[in-house]
């Protein structure tokens, strides 16, 4: 399973709040890791709505982490996130045109990995994927 880039983008944003001390900018997050701001700022916007960020409006506004990163479960984060878990055609009955669908035993089985995927995903939270190497607001910066 590959993940999307709206789901990429939320977990980096949520890792980038964490290491800081300090409200951020949508803008200063986008430079930071060189994508798209009109992108951020819809990401950032549901974020909000699902309750992981704190938007405050202003001349001295900007966002932060609404829950401490050892609240912030992966699993339950990349579920809310991601819009489908269809791996195969046949994951959708609505749309599924498969003529092996009825007799077929590989959804049985890529079910299964989704499941153990998802199961292992919800046993981490964002506190065990932060950069063990991030020291009071500083953001890790590989050496190249």
């Amino acid at each position: 399973m590959k993940l999307t880039q709206y789901t990429d983008y939320s977990l980096r944003v949520l890792m980038y709040l964490a290491q800081q001390n300090k409200q951020s900018q949508i803008e200063e997050i986008a430079n930071f890791y060189d994508i798209s701001k009109n992108h951020l700022t819809k990401i950032v916007h549901q974020l909000v709505k699902l309750g992981y960020v704190n938007s405050v409006r202003g001349r001295n506004g900007g966002i932060s982490l609404n829950l401490s990163p050892d609240e912030i479960n992966i699993g339950s984060l990349v579920r809310k996130t991601e819009e489908h878990f269809e791996l195969v055609e046949c994951f959708n009955m609505e749309t599924n045109t498969c003529p092996l669908a009825s007799h077929c035993g590989l959804q049985i089985i890529l079910n299964k990995a989704l499941q153990e995927y998802l199961l292992t995903l919800d046993k981490y939270s964002l506190k065990d994927i932060l950069p063990k190497n991030t020291q009071n607001g500083t953001l890790y910066t590989p050496s190249i």
